[in-house]
């Protein structure tokens, strides 16, 4: 089985397209609702499928997670990883009604499903257009995929094709902020490059790939 090996270079490289790609989806997400928000992209690193897990709060616990699949001359899977307290926080700044929740009579809300989609999509969009115009190289992404469960189940699931390659994702952590201390929710967006793409990736880039 592969394992996906960054220096501390590829970790800034990619630190930085995830800086402007967050720029770009504060841009869209402010106009959208016609209010300040930030966005900062405070780590980047490399984890197993279990170690992203411990950081999400443990498999047992009940994640939002929206799944997309990148097409193209780079291929992946990218993940959008929130807790329900975090999902329904950001749904909550992007709507402006706090009284809004993500499940209503075990159902999951139409407005905030709708909602969650659309910021999945601007922080996705905005990423992989950072990286493509980096790279030069043509990508897209697949309709977005959203499931609520625990994260054993929607992680390992969802990659257990990718599990026979490789058990290892790049952790893009975000933090997105309005114009109040209180107004903040922290998520998850894990890059999985399929192995094929990997040293394709990091040549655009300007560095050499070791596997």
């Amino acid at each position: 089985m592969k394992t996906i090996k960054l220096t501390n270079i590829q970790k800034d490289v990619l630190r930085e397209i995830g800086n402007i790609g967050a720029g770009n989806a504060t841009t869209s997400m402010s106009k959208l609702i016609n209010k300040q928000v930030m966005m900062e992209i405070p780590s980047v690193e490399v984890m197993t499928i279990n170690e992203m897990m411990e950081v999400i709060g443990g498999p047992e616990k009940l994640i939002v997670a929206i799944l997309f699949r990148i097409r193209g001359e780079i291929t992946g899977t990218v993940y959008f990883v929130l807790t329900i307290e975090e999902a329904e926080d950001l749904i909550r700044q992007m709507t402006m009604d706090t009284s809004i929740k993500l499940m209503l009579n075990e159902e999951i809300d139409e407005i905030a499903l709708s909602t969650l989609q659309e910021i999945a999509n601007i922080l996705t969009g905005s990423y992989l257009s950072a990286l493509a115009d980096m790279t030069n190289l043509n990508m897209t992404t697949t309709v977005p995929y959203l499931s609520i469960d625990m994260a054993a189940a929607t992680l390992v699931t969802g990659l257990v094709e990718l599990s026979e390659v490789t058990d290892y994702a790049i952790i893009i952590d975000t933090k997105i902020t309005g114009n109040k201390v209180e107004e903040s929710a922290k998520g998850h967006f894990l890059l999985i490059p399929d192995p094929t793409s990997i040293p394709k990736l990091f040549a655009s880039l300007g560095t050499e790939y070791e596997s």
